[in-house]
């Protein structure tokens, strides 16, 4: 996900986005784990997008 799609979120949306993210996040790491597989690049691609979400989420309720 691009930082300009995430900037044009509203912070319901955005936290809505997060949640769901963590979610996928703990099962692709769940799936890795039972069958492990080459494709490592889902799992850091996931963990980057979330970390971009949350603190452009920060940055939002910070400046309010």
């Amino acid at each position: 996900m691009k930082t300009a799609e995430i900037k044009e979120m509203g912070i319901a949306d955005l936290e809505e986005r997060i949640a769901a993210a963590k979610a996928n996040l703990i099962k692709a790491k769940m799936e890795q784990a039972v069958s492990p597989s080459d494709d490592l690049h889902n799992i850091k691609n996931q963990r980057r997008d979330i970390a971009r979400m949350l603190t452009i989420l920060a940055q939002r309720k910070n400046s309010k």
